[in-house]
């Protein structure tokens, strides 16, 4: 049975259409939530992503979409309603899809849609000092409003009991990560609950971005997270790309993969130190780590001219060709890091008191990976086999067929493993790309007019969905979801059960954006 054919079974009135390679079919607001859960509970779709609109000059509403994909047939399909500009209401799909949950509350936040039922009502993006009634992503929201402060409670979770004790963390930290803050309720040494209050580096990415042209929107795409500026650009690219209609050329595709592999390499080693150095105190795995992933930057630097990969991938293919000679230079480069942490990350295990560390370690039972959507890393040590390079793949990477690592325990330890197995699979395949990268272009013109799209990309942290709404050749909505806004609230999962000095190392083991988070 085709998409079509279930879509039409679960409601005989849906007309549903294919854009772009995408089914696409409108419902009632009332039938949202039923055709979204069935589809996800009973025919193997996953929930990919889901954003609001403001549709109310074009169709005097705000609309909804919620795309699902299903990993083994790589089809994508997108529920779309429309819900009245006086009562933007309709019943949650949280309630029986709990990937859902963080999706509906950003909603509630930046358009004041509101999912009734919802288990969580609360604030998520916003803070006590936003005003009620404040949504910042309506289009008569004007991005540099000047807003009054306020003071909204945020009920935060109590455990009560003899011997319970809360301790507060962040959301300023000591060393230079970004701000968070982590409630933790402790019986002894214990975690009982941990829970999260993120969004304190909100930067309005998406209101920046409506009304621009692609190429003026790339800067800021390129740093929603600044440790992913080439998974970011690529998938942006790709929606726009799908939108025009565009093939890019094989060259360029390959030119993608090689830095989408680099900097998947780059992280992937700085995560295996910080794991090591920081989260256990194994110092030797964090010198040594940094200085190789040092010699990974210093390559960026002088062959794209930063250190960071950005302002090379670009809508239509990539900014400037890359000679045949530079790109070996860069498989050698790469291979002797690789091989070099493989010696270092050995050396590491051989100890007990390293491993006793990450070993049973905020364990993540596949069965809440699936609930709560996990993508990336800390998706497949959970056993979840999904990984968008194979699962819905460009031109190159349906070539180079990358090997999918996964582990099954589930905790600290099979992520750092993970991590260790993909390093190698990322030299190889750079290795295969300097020996068999095709001639040809290295770009071609990439205009589109009007269109939906969502660009898909696996980068070093989980699988991106950026979804861009084009209208008249320039970007109407662009909700660009990074792979933590799905990751974080699975620390309400695996933290608890654990002792409070394993909590960075649970952090350090999923790595998560927090300025990808908060847009």
């Amino acid at each position: 049975m085709t998409t079509m054919d279930i879509l039409r079974q679960l409601d005989a009135q849906v007309c549903p259409t294919i854009d772009a390679g995408m089914v696409v079919t409108d419902v009632p607001r009332e039938e949202f939530a039923r055709m979204g859960t069935t589809l996800v509970q009973e025919h193997g779709f996953r929930l990919m992503t889901l954003f609001a609109t403001d549709d109310r000059v074009v169709a005097q509403g705000f609309g909804l979409r919620a795309v699902l994909v299903h990993d083994a047939t790589h089809e994508q399909v997108m529920i779309r309603t429309l819900l009245p500009e006086q009562d933007p209401r309709y019943p949650a799909l949280t309630t029986t899809v709990m990937a859902a949950h963080w999706y509906e509350r950003y909603a509630m936040d930046m358009f004041g849609i509101v999912a009734e039922g919802h288990p969580d009502p609360r604030r998520l993006v916003h803070h006590e000092n936003v005003p009620e009634g404040t949504w910042p992503l309506r289009k008569d929201f004007a991005w540099n409003t000047k807003m009054a402060h306020d003071d909204v409670p945020y009920p935060m979770h109590h455990v009560a009991g003899e011997g319970i004790y809360e301790i507060p963390v962040g959301p300023i930290h000591a060393g230079i990560i970004e701000p968070g803050h982590f409630r933790f309720n402790v019986a002894g040494e214990r975690i009982i609950t941990l829970e999260g209050k993120l969004f304190f580096a909100h930067k309005g990415v998406e209101k920046l971005l409506e009304g621009r042209t692609l190429l003026e929107a790339l800067p800021y795409v390129e740093r929603i997270s600044g440790d992913m500026a080439v998974a970011h650009a690529l998938a942006f690219s790709q929606a726009a790309e799908a939108i025009a209609g565009v093939a890019v050329p094989q060259r360029a595709a390959w030119l993608r993969a090689l830095l989408l592999e680099l900097e998947r390499m780059t992280m992937h080693i700085h995560d295996l130190a910080n794991i090591g150095g920081n989260g256990t105190g194994y110092t030797m795995l964090v010198a040594h780590g940094f200085r190789i992933k040092e010699r990974l930057m210093q390559c960026a630097e002088a062959v794209f001219g930063n250190r960071f990969w950005r302002g090379y991938v670009v809508p239509g293919g990539v900014r400037a060709d890359c000679s045949d000679t530079t790109i070996q230079e860069i498989a050698a480069i790469a291979r002797g890091a690789a091989e070099e942490m493989g010696v270092l990350v050995g050396t590491g295990l051989q100890s007990d008191a390293f491993r006793e560390r990450l070993e049973t370690t905020g364990v993540l039972p596949r069965v809440t990976a699936i609930a709560y959507g996990a993508v990336g890393v800390g998706a497949r040590a959970s056993g979840l086999d999904i990984d968008a390079r194979r699962d819905h793949s460009d031109s190159a990477y349906a070539i180079l067929t990358p090997a999918i690592v996964t582990e099954t325990a589930g905790d600290v330890y099979a992520r750092f493993m993970v991590r260790v197995r993909e390093l190698e699979v990322g030299a190889a395949l750079i290795a295969r790309i300097a020996r068999e990268i095709p001639d040809g272009a290295h770009m071609v013109p990439c205009a589109p007019v009007h269109g939906f799209h969502v660009g898909v990309v696996e980068s070093w942290r989980g699988e991106i969905a950026t979804a861009l709404i084009m209208r008249d050749g320039k970007i109407e909505r662009c909700f660009p979801r990074d792979p933590s806004f799905c990751n974080w609230a699975l620390f309400g999962e695996l933290g608890p059960g654990n002792i409070v000095p394993d909590f960075p190392l649970c952090n350090k083991s999923l790595n998560l954006s927090y300025s990808g988070t908060d847009l």
